[in-house]
């Protein structure tokens, strides 16, 4: 399966177009999950935000990609105790537009999974960024030393407004 970044550029040039017209804005749905400055994003537009001692975090599909994804209508979700190294495929979401693997941000073990994902999977476009019990976040994990290493890769929230905007061109 594809990764979801590259779904977005294969199903979806009238979106993109459409998209880049409309401000590009990140800012996250009203949540009662605090803004984090340990939220990192891939170019596959995966994030994870860590927990303050860098040993667990949360693992979801950005806002940008659950818009331009449309109407997501399966999640598949990683079994707990899953172990998986930055970029290997943590799960999949399928949508009215295409299907796309989510890719494990950085190293490490699924310690739980969001089992609301699979009743309502239409979680994930109203509130993708958020880990709160009715968030759509996809995996709960355990970060190894690896993923403490893979995480200088990734993008923070700045970086990422920069991405895709420069994406959308």
């Amino acid at each position: 399966m594809a990764s979801i970044a590259r779904c977005l550029r294969i199903a979806r040039p009238s979106v993109v177009s459409a998209f880049a017209q409309s401000a590009v804005r990140i800012a996250r749905p009203f949540s009662v999950t605090a803004n984090n400055e340990l939220r990192k994003y891939t170019r596959e537009h995966e994030w994870i935000e860590l927990s303050d001692d860098k040993k667990t975090g949360y693992v979801g599909i950005s806002s940008y990609a659950a818009k331009a994804l449309g109407d997501v209508v399966f999640v598949e979700l990683p079994e707990e105790g899953k172990e998986v190294h930055a970029g290997d495929a943590l799960g999949a979401v399928e949508s009215v537009k295409s299907a796309a693997d989510i890719n494990a941000p950085v190293s490490c073990k699924v310690i739980a999974s969001n089992l609301t994902l699979e009743e309502s999977p239409s979680t994930i476009n109203k509130v993708p960024e958020d880990h709160s019990a009715s968030g759509g976040w996809v995996a709960k994990v355990q970060v190894t030393d690896q993923g403490i290493a893979d995480l200088e890769k990734l993008m923070d929230e700045e970086a990422y407004k920069e991405f895709t905007a420069a994406e959308d061109h």
